[in-house]
C-alpha cells in the first residue's frame, strides 16, 4: 500500500515535513509514524477486550472494523492514516447522517469500535443490541497518552482490505464497500498521474473527511509524500490566510467551496498568490464557476474530475464548457441500454466502467445491489453518452425525463441557463402532465428574469422538447451538505405548492 511505504520513507528522509495539519494542530511524517503506534495500540486493545464482539462483515476476512464519526477533520484523518499500516479496517461515518442510518451501518457491517462524541449514537446502538464499544475522541486521546505503543506500521499484503466507504447516507440507506490496498494503489496511480498530488506539495482540502473527495485527498497526499491541510468547515478568511501562510499551491474542494474561494480572491487576491491548481469533483461544473475562478485568479488552473467512490477516478475536464470528459488511460467505458446492449455515440444510457481500482462489490449486509458484472464491468447507474471518444455525464437515472416520447436530460436544461444574466442556481425537474405524461419544469433560486425572457432564452438555446413548460422560483433550492442540489426534494417543493409559479 503506497500510503504506508511512503509515510515510512518520508519519515526517514524528511522527518519534519508536515503530513497532516488541522486548525491549530499538525503532525510531521515522523510524528505520524509514532502516532500510528499509539492509535493502533488503543484500538487493538479495545477490540481485544470484548468478550462477544460484533462479527465483522465477511468481506473483511475477519479483520476488525473501527469507525470514526467525529467533526474534527484533523483527528479523523490521523486515526485513518494511523490504522492504515496495521491489520485494521477503518470507516468514516458522517456524524450528520440521520441517527438511524449511522446505527444501521454500524450494526450491518459488524463495526466493533466507534469513535463518536454523540451520546445519542451510543444509546441507540445499545438499544439495537450492538455489543461493540463507543468512545469519545477525548477518551481515545487520553488512552493514547497512557498506552504502550504498538509495533511500528508496516507495508501489508496488497489484497488485504483496509478501508470501508459508503455510497450515500444523507437521503437513502448507505451501501458499504471495501477498498483493498491493491485497489487503492491503482487509484493513487491514476490520481498522481493526472491530479498532481505530488511529493512535497501542500494541499488544502477543507470539509468533512466523510466526503470521499476529502478522504481521497488525505490518502493521496500521504501516498505521494505531500502535506494535507484540513478544516472542519470552509471559512473563506481562514482558507485564504492558510493558503498564504502555509504556501499552499493546490486546493481540493467541492464546487461550492471553489465558488466561495473565488469570491474571497476578488477581495484579496494577494493571499492566493501561491495557489497554482484547484481540483474539484463532479461532472458538468457550471460555467459561472469556471469563468469566475479564471477571472479572479487567472494564474490558477482548474481540473474538474469525474469518478465514483466505488470505482475510482475515471476522467476529467479542463477547458471549454466542461461538459465533455477525457477518460484516463487504462480506464475503459461503455454506455449500455436497458437491454444491456452497447449504444451508439450520442445515445444516452447507463455508464459502465472497467478500472483496476474498482471495489469487488458492496458489503452484503448493507444491500443486495450488484456493483460489477461477471466480466468486471461496474456501474453506479450514472447516465451518460459517448461523443467522439469523450464522455458526457447526464446524471443518475432520475435525471432523465421522457416527455412526449422524447428523452430529455434534465442537466442539459440547466446548463442552457448557466451564465444567463439575472439567473443563479437552477434545477430542472419532471412533473406529471395530462397530455405529455411528463412535463419539464425549471425551478430558479432567488430573483429571476420574467417568464418571457426565460422562454426566449430557452427557445434559442434548447431543442423544442427540452424547453421547460413550467417555471418556478424559490428562495433557496434544497442542497446536500456538500452543496449539490437535491432534485427530488426540489420537485417536492413544487408538488407541495411551496414554489412560486412564474
Amino acid at each position: 500500500m503506497p500510503i504506508t511505504s511512503t509515510i515510512l520513507d518520508v519519515a526517514s528522509r524528511h522527518p519534519e515535513r508536515t503530513a497532516i495539519a488541522g486548525e491549530g494542530e499538525r503532525l510531521s511524517y515522523a510524528e505520524l509514524v509514532e502516532d500510528s503506534r499509539r492509535v493502533f495500540a488503543v484500538v487493538d486493545a479495545l477490540h481485544g477486550a470484548q468478550d462477544h464482539p460484533p462479527a465483522p462483515a465477511r468481506e473483511t476476512e475477519g479483520i476488525p472494523i473501527t469507525a470514526v464519526s467525529v467533526t474534527s477533520a484533523f483527528h479523523t484523518a490521523r486515526l485513518v492514516a494511523g490504522l492504515a499500516g496495521h491489520r485494521s479496517v477503518s470507516a468514516v461515518i458522517d456524524p450528520r447522517w440521520p441517527l438511524a442510518h449511522r446505527v444501521r451501518v454500524v450494526v450491518a457491517t459488524g463495526i466493533g469500535v466507534v469513535v463518536s462524541d454523540d451520546p445519542a449514537l451510543a444509546a441507540a446502538l445499545a438499544e439495537a443490541g450492538w455489543r461493540g464499544v463507543v468512545l469519545s475522541l477525548d477518551d481515545v486521546r487520553r488512552r493514547e497518552a497512557e498506552t504502550r505503543p504498538a509495533a511500528p506500521p508496516a507495508v501489508r499484503d496488497a489484497d488485504e482490505p483496509f478501508l470501508m466507504l459508503f455510497s450515500s447516507g444523507t437521503t437513502s440507506d448507505p451501501k458499504a464497500f471495501l477498498k483493498t490496498r491493491r485497489q487503492y494503489r491503482e487509484n493513487v496511480a491514476v490520481s498522481s498521474a493526472h491530479l498532481e498530488p505530488l511529493p512535497g506539495v501542500a494541499t488544502l482540502a477543507p470539509g468533512p473527511v466523510s466526503y470521499s473527495l476529502t478522504l481521497y485527498a488525505v490518502i493521496e497526499c500521504l501516498a505521494t509524500g505531500g502535506s494535507v491541510h484540513l478544516a472542519d468547515a470552509f471559512d473563506p478568511l481562514d482558507a485564504t490566510r492558510r493558503i498564504r501562510d502555509e504556501h499552499i499551491t493546490r486546493v481540493v474542494a467541492v464546487p461550492a467551496v471553489v465558488e466561495a474561494l473565488t469570491a474571497a480572491a476578488r477581495r484579496d487576491p494577494d493571499r492566493l498568490a501561491s495557489l497554482d491548481l484547484v481540483v474539484t469533483g463532479g461532472a458538468n461544473l457550471p460555467a459561472r464557476i469556471r469563468a469566475g475562478l479564471a477571472s479572479a485568479l487567472p494564474h490558477v488552473r482548474l481540473i474538474s474530475y469525474y469518478g465514483a467512490a466505488e470505482i475510482g477516478f475515471i476522467g476529467d475536464s479542463r477547458g471549454g464548457d466542461g461538459t465533455l470528459i477525457d477518460v484516463y488511460d487504462g480506464i475503459a467505458v461503455r454506455v449500455r441500454g436497458a437491454d444491456g446492449v452497447d449504444l451508439p455515440d450520442g445515445e444516452p444510457g447507463t455508464l459502465w466502467v472497467r478500472a483496476a481500482a474498482c471495489s469487488d462489490g458492496y458489503v452484503s449486509g448493507t444491500t443486495d445491489a450488484v456493483l460489477r458484472d461477471a466480466s468486471g464491468w461496474a456501474t453506479v447507474h450514472d447516465q451518460a453518452r459517448i461523443i467522439g471518444g469523450r464522455l458526457e455525464l447526464i446524471g443518475r437515472a432520475g435525471d432523465i425525463a421522457v416527455t412526449g416520447g422524447h428523452k430529455v436530460a434534465l442537466p442539459d436544461v440547466e446548463r442552457a441557463f448557466d451564465g444567463m444574466a439575472g439567473v443563479g442556481a437552477t434545477c430542472a425537474v419532471a412533473l406529471p402532465d395530462g397530455r405529455l405524461g411528463t412535463a419539464v419544469a425549471l425551478i430558479l433560486e432567488g430573483d429571476a428574469p420574467d417568464k418571457a425572457a426565460l422562454l426566449a432564452h430557452a427557445r434559442s438555446h434548447l431543442a423544442p422538447q427540452f424547453v421547460p413548460r413550467r417555471w418556478y422560483r424559490v428562495a433557496r433550492l434544497p442542497r446536500t451538505v456538500g452543496g449539490k442540489i437535491r432534485r427530488a426534494e426540489a420537485t417536492e417543493l413544487v408538488v407541495r405548492g411551496e414554489a412560486e409559479r412564474l
